[in-house]
């Protein structure tokens, strides 16, 4: 019928309206200080923005790779608050949706970055879904986070480094010190930031070796840089660990 709303734009239509019935606008003043957001927030904290989605998302399944991404982008287009692009983030890394989550998405996780250009919304979509999308084909995404790292859009090149935290052993050494070499000189907090992060995540496998990168790149790391990543680099080396990829001998 004329003017029926799509699958897509049911649920977008029910997960806004939602988080304005959730709506703490006393609240929404400090959070949006707190991220410097130029969008306003409805004042919706994270753990009740998690009951609408359980709530909300199975009841509104999406029936194809097609109308998921509509929905996805939806949320993000037509978003006047904050919490509202986090519910495209949530659409997005649904587990209903994992079928969906194939390499042919990246041109879309690559536009949120771009445009979301904060850490908040960045680092869900690098540390979540372009980790995964690594390990299902590491061949074509290896090579993207290779270009991102000298990418001249400072998210990209954050993306890039931190897109493996989490993996723990199946961590591509060679990948991880490929995207931070070219950004060793970069004086942005959050370029500085990534590197040590990206290193701190890893001490939790292989302290020493951490240790080893950072003793070698003395000159060239940050000071901030070398002290998120020698955080873990004390620990002791778990004894048992499978093993990662070759390391660089650089």
């Amino acid at each position: 019928m004329p003017g029926e709303l799509s699958q897509a734009e049911q649920l977008a239509a029910a997960v806004r309206s939602a988080l304005a019935a959730a709506a703490d606008p006393a609240r929404a003043p400090g959070m949006q200080a707190y991220m410097k957001s130029a969008m306003p927030y409805y004042g919706v904290t994270a753990p009740v923005q998690q009951r609408i989605y359980r709530r909300l998302l199975p009841a509104h399944p999406l029936p194809a790779a097609r109308t998921w991404r509509e929905a996805v982008l939806t949320l993000w287009e037509q978003a006047t608050h904050r919490e509202e692009r986090y519910a495209a983030l949530a659409v997005l890394g649904h587990r209903l949706y994992s079928a969906y989550r194939t390499p042919e998405v990246l041109p879309i996780y690559e536009r949120l970055i771009v445009e979301g250009a904060w850490w908040d919304l960045v680092d869900e979509i690098a540390t979540r879904r372009l980790r995964e999308l690594l390990t299902k084909d590491p061949d074509l995404v290896t090579a993207e986070m290779r270009a991102w790292s000298r990418d001249s859009n400072l998210w990209k090149r954050r993306s890039s480094i931190i897109c493996q935290v989490g993996l723990k052993a199946a961590t591509d050494l060679g990948l991880l010190y490929d995207c931070i070499e070219p950004n060793l000189a970069d004086r942005d907090f959050f370029i500085r930031k990534a590197i040590g992060w990206s290193l701190r995540d890893y001490a939790w496998t292989d302290p020493e070796e951490v240790a080893r990168y950072v003793e070698a790149k003395a000159t060239r790391l940050s000071g901030l840089s070398r002290r998120e990543a020698m955080r873990n680099a004390g620990r002791r080396r778990p004894e048992r660990r499978a093993p990662s990829k070759a390391r660089p001998s650089r």
